[in-house]
């Protein structure tokens, strides 16, 4: 059965808190607040077409030739050829495991993560097996023996987010060398999703799965322009392999559904000269509003927070004992000064009955002031929960 998400099945009761006259912190989802780059903006404004046609079914040749000048410059070196345009990384990995997986195979996730990989996997027929990772490790890869442990002959693949969608977990390159021994091993996939590949803090790195040694028939990327240039709502991404086999079979879905959408490309293409400024003052901001938001959530009795170093998410526990009841309530039952706070119950992020049952994810990606406001409105509602434990 395709699953709710989690980001997104509160809304209607958002919706009548908002008709009640109630204002809502959206940080359910990772919609940036963050101006578009007015690249994007001018090159939908000045489109200078008689028709808007199909593109090539892998996407604009010019928009891949500069998608490879984007990815040389983070040390990853591929061709035209190697890219596969989407509308959006959700069409990209539905392609992926479309094409790398059949219906009865299996695929390693560590847990908690992006809850769509579920939705993605049912499509394919495709079965999740999950291994966790704690928030008392703030989410680190789990143990080389939890993936020994959860190898069966049907697994064919292992997929990371990277950073990390819901935790903000970066994942260091000796993690990413324990992956590529494990999927050199047992000859899987390694998938990876690095849409959040520039918003890495506190002196940190991104290291992508593209530039493990020996690994170069093994590894799917998946890509998008959404949060990096805060354009969700073009739906542009893209699917990257250097295995020729997965990249023709890729090709046959793509042909299925003729193109990627144009009038997306064309933006994404016009932000391939987005200045490197944009990028530093973004991330400036993103660092101040997670240090507003943990710094918060820890000074909170009975709440518990890692400091994230990438994405825009934290995962919390808190003193409560069901966190979609929690999120509800919220919503229905809850205000602070005519304010309350959306959040998405953690459970839509867990593959595992019963995991995530006290945590729920955060966005910040609203301003300082309005996540100090959410962050207030969170602490008011947690002394006066009728389900708390503490």
């Amino acid at each position: 059965m395709m699953p709710e998400s989690p980001i997104r099945k509160l809304v209607p009761y958002a919706e009548i808190a908002k008709k009640k006259g109630t204002r809502v912190f959206h940080l359910n989802i990772g919609q940036p607040d963050i101006p578009t780059p007015q690249s994007m903006i001018d090159a939908m404004h000045n489109l200078d077409v008689k028709v808007i046609e199909y593109s090539h079914s892998a996407g604009i040749l010019s928009y891949r030739e500069k998608l490879c000048q984007y990815y040389a410059k983070h040390n990853i070196h591929i061709t035209p050829e190697d890219i596969i345009v989407g509308a959006g990384a959700s069409e990209a990995i539905l392609f992926g495991v479309q094409t790398c997986l059949n219906p009865g195979d299996e695929i390693i996730i560590p847990e908690p993560f992006y809850a769509n990989y579920n939705g993605f996997a049912i499509s394919a027929g495709v079965r999740v097996k999950p291994i966790i990772s704690n928030i008392e490790t703030g989410f680190a890869l789990p143990a080389i023996s939890e993936f020994e442990k959860a190898i069966t002959p049907a697994t064919k693949a292992i997929m990371i987010c990277n950073p990390n969608n819901p935790t903000g977990y970066l994942y260091s390159k000796e993690e990413l060398e324990v992956l590529r021994e494990i999927v050199k091993k047992h000859d899987l996939f390694l998938f990876a999703d690095e849409v959040y590949r520039e918003f890495c803090y506190d002196g940190t790195t991104h290291h992508s799965v593209m530039n493990l040694e020996g690994l170069e028939e093994n590894v799917v990327l998946f890509d998008s322009v959404s949060k990096r240039y805060s354009a969700c709502g073009i739906r542009i991404g893209c699917m990257i392999s250097r295995n020729k086999e997965v990249m023709k079979t890729a090709m046959k879905f793509a042909q299925a559904r003729l193109s990627p959408p144009s009038l997306g490309q064309f933006a994404a293409e016009a932000a391939m000269e987005t200045p490197d400024s944009y990028f530093t003052e973004i991330i400036d901001e993103y660092f101040t509003r997670r240090n507003a938001v943990v710094e918060a959530l820890n000074k909170m009795q009975g709440v518990e927070c890692p400091n994230p170093k990438g994405a825009f998410y934290v995962t919390a526990s808190l003193p409560i004992e069901d966190s979609d009841k929690f999120c509800q309530w919220l919503l229905e039952s809850f205000s602070y000064e005519g304010q309350t706070v959306m959040l998405a119950p953690a459970t839509g992020f867990y593959s595992t009955p019963g995991a995530g049952k006290t945590e729920v994810r955060i966005s910040y990606v609203l301003n300082v002031e309005d996540l100090k406001k959410a962050m207030r409105c969170l602490q008011e509602a947690l002394k006066v929960y009728p389900g708390k434990t503490i």
